[in-house]
């Protein structure tokens, strides 16, 4: 994988020197657009300012310019199809490895299909028979894979094992792919994905099912993907508040998860919604939807959901740890996902459990900025977890090189006591509405024995009240942070994804606690509910709290909003004396999406607008509900 991205990212960074007009120009308009067809062509424009973007960055004089994606790009829009062929030849004498190699590489041969050489054509299948492809290790490489592995034998059917790196036959390749799609999107359907409210790894299950939906020629297939890309779009649409993506995340890292704004997510939702700045090189791998991005038309109602909201609202949903391979009695977990949206801010978290080894993200507050760019516009908690019991319980290579390995391929901060992104064994969270509990019970000897908080350089008028509340405002966000035990200050130091080694000072600190039994409390609120900010404050103090850390962590609160909470370590949470029982929940439940734990059907709703996309029959019905 790093061999394939580190030659990409580099002719994106040359490809930048163009101008990108939305990057560049003020954040867009956040009022929905009613009419259907100045969307579907605002839409279109959009589309066209990334293809034309990347096109203007790659070929001549210099034909190394030109990646997978420019290639794919430039046959789109019939520019420089001699120097496409001879870049294809030259690209297929080192191909590589991997679902990352895989999926451009099919971009290019479907588009390029009436377009390329023979000799181009030829080039990409002989490296389809002579290289040897690895399907990776997680939910999103066995996505791209298969629907590579599945399209390429659509595309070359009736050819003998021999021609396939596999050993095997086109039939018995596609079979194998189908089989894994079609289980896949039906474990998706009714429990939900393991890899859930993605901030970068959207991109690699959206763009695989948009191949599907327009290249397979199995029609049940080409459904499969059309449904999945509106079940994709509809749970982003749900949890984003202005185009960001909010809320609790299976994996991340430490630049979004800091500056929300800045990730794939965020390019989706320019692309589709058209209420946020795109990210630079409009997110790297976005450039291989934009190529078939026009055959694909956002349903209204989903469109609805992300721009026109009604007021607040709660959504809570149901999804999948990554798999265990050890130490677990459970292949998948169930994960509790709750994310609390309003006007100026949101709230979202998980029940607190391991989901992903490395890029975890369980729980944040985010308020709303006129312009999100730079700004890191979120207050967290963690337990900073470096553990090699961790990695081999969701990775099967060998444990010896796991922590100082995982350091140099594309997590840097992951064995730093400093970090901001990871989950922890030692972690329970509850959330109601716009307060959150977390909960912490560290082993005796554990790696990095303390909690982290974060708080931004955008905060302002931070407040160390003697109360032990810290008091502060982001954006139009009122925010009181109560750390359960002592605690000192640090710097934040940034140390972003990728193979970027050295930290950076972006501003903002870190408040530490260094104590096994720990936890934090934040509870959030609207500048406009109170006179100003004492207002605030008072209200917060006047608030019932009792919590004591041994033997374990509890605390009992009236929340501003007048719940009665009783939480402790390692128990149900309990509201006004009813435990939450979370067994109950359905797969998606709230004002937008709706859908029930093995049902593989979700209802999207907004106002009357009603689609309902149901896998057992592969169906989409759209009605407009009476009033």
């Amino acid at each position: 994988m790093k061999r394939l991205m580190l030659p990409h990212l580099a002719l994106l960074t040359a490809a930048c020197a163009v101008a990108q007009p939305s990057v560049e120009a003020p954040p867009p308009s956040r009022a929905p657009v009613p009419d259907a067809a100045l969307r579907r062509e605002a839409y279109h424009r959009r589309v066209d300012e990334v293809l034309h973007w990347r096109a203007s960055g790659a070929g001549r004089p210099d034909p190394a310019t030109m990646d997978m994606a420019a290639i794919a790009i430039k046959l789109t829009l019939r520019e420089d199809l001699d120097l496409c062929s001879a870049r294809v030849i030259e690209m297929m004498k080192d191909p590589g490895t991997g679902p990352f190699w895989m999926f451009p590489t099919v971009c290019v041969a479907y588009v390029g299909r009436d377009l390329l050489t023979p000799g181009a054509r030829a080039a990409i299948r002989n490296a389809w028979r002579t290289t040897r492809q690895l399907r990776g290790d997680t939910e999103n490489h066995w996505a791209m894979y298969y629907t590579s592995l599945y399209l390429m034998a659509e595309l070359y059917p009736n050819e003998p094992a021999e021609t396939w790196y596999s050993g095997k036959s086109s039939e018995e390749n596609l079979a194998e792919a189908r089989d894994y799609l079609v289980h896949w999107i039906d474990l998706t359907t009714s429990r939900g994905q393991g890899e859930y409210n993605p901030t970068h790894y959207i991109g690699e299950y959206a763009i695989p099912m948009l191949f599907l939906a327009t290249w397979a020629k199995d029609p049940t297939m080409k459904q499969r993907g059309h449904m999945m890309l509106d079940w994709l779009f509809a749970e982003l649409a749900a949890n984003t508040l202005d185009g960001v993506l909010r809320g609790p995340a299976s994996r991340t890292d430490e630049g979004s998860v800091i500056e929300r704004w800045n990730s794939l997510a965020s390019y989706f939702s320019w692309l589709l919604f058209g209420n946020t700045p795109p990210i630079g090189g409009y997110g790297g791998w976005g450039l291989y939807f934009a190529p078939l991005a026009k055959n694909y038309e956002l349903p209204e109602v989903i469109y609805r959901i992300a721009t026109d909201r009604g007021g607040d609202f709660v959504q809570r949903d149901r999804a999948r740890t990554r798999r265990f391979w050890r130490y677990s009695d459970e292949l998948s977990p169930a994960v509790y996902k709750t994310n609390y949206l309003r006007r100026d801010y949101a709230v979202g978290s998980t029940q607190g459990i391991m989901n992903d080894a490395i890029q975890g993200h369980a729980w944040d507050v985010t308020w709303a900025e006129a312009d999100p760019r730079g700004k890191h516009a979120t207050m967290f908690s963690l337990h900073p977890m470096s553990s090699e019991r961790a990695m081999q319980s969701q990775f099967v290579t060998y444990p010896e090189p796991m922590i100082k390995g995982v350091t140099f391929e594309g997590k840097p901060s992951y064995d730093s006591p400093d970090k901001v992104v990871g989950v922890s064994y030692y972690e329970r969270v509850f959330q109601d509405l716009d307060t959150v509990i977390a909960l912490y019970d560290l082993a005796p000897g554990v790696r990095f024995p303390h909690i982290n908080g974060f708080f931004s350089k955008d905060l302002v008028n931070v407040t160390e009240d003697k109360s032990g509340w810290i008091f502060a405002r982001g954006g139009n966000a009122y925010l009181a942070y109560r750390p359960l035990a002592p605690y000192h200050w640090m710097k934040y130091l940034h140390r972003n994804g990728g193979w970027a080694k050295a930290a950076e000072d972006l501003g903002g600190r870190l408040l530490v606690s260094p104590h096994l039994k720990n936890g934090t409390i934040v509870q959030a609120a609207s500048v406009g509910e109170f006179k100003d900010f004492a207002a605030f404050q008072a209200a917060i103090r006047a608030l019932p709290l009792e919590f004591k850390l041994e033997p374990v962590p509890i605390v009992k609160m009236r929340t501003l909003r007048g719940k009665e909470i009783a939480f402790t370590y390692g128990q149900a949470p309990k509201v006004d004396g009813k435990t939450i029982d979370y067994a109950k929940w359905k797969l998606f439940e709230g004002p937008y999406l709706n859908a029930e734990v093995g049902g593989h059907k979700l209802t999207i709703t907004h106002g009357r607008l009603e689609r309902t996309l149901d896998f057992n029959t592969l169906t989409i019905t759209d009605r407009v509900r009476a009033n």
